[in-house]
């Protein structure tokens, strides 16, 4: 399983279609995911701005876009999809909020 963040308003924009498109996939050429152990230190670190968020649980089996996983700044890897993401292959949309103390911490989805 890997997971995807995106805001209610990416998914509002693409969920019609069919397929998820993030505007990672026109700009950077794939689309941003992260691990189970990623995915708390890139909710904090680049969607600190948003009150709440949405985690796409990804089924790497379903997925029909390539999957690499590639090494990010540090050397860390992290999985990147060159393509859309069909909508099969999400298993499962969790919505989570930022705590009191402005982090997120992922409760209803680790």
């Amino acid at each position: 399983m890997i997971f995807h963040i995106a805001t209610e308003q990416q998914w509002a924009d693409t969920k019609g279609q069919g397929e998820y498109r993030h505007k990672s996939l026109e700009t950077e050429g794939f689309i941003h995911c992260s691990s189970r152990d990623q995915l708390i230190k890139t909710a904090n670190r680049y969607f600190i701005d948003f009150n709440s968020i949405l985690i796409l649980h990804i089924d790497e089996e379903k997925l029909t876009s390539r999957l690499i996983h590639e090494s990010s700044t540090g050397g860390e890897l992290f999985p990147h999809i060159y393509g859309s993401i069909n909508l099969d292959a999400i298993s499962k949309i969790v919505k989570e909020y930022r705590n009191k103390d402005g982090l997120y911490y992922l409760t209803n989805t680790l």
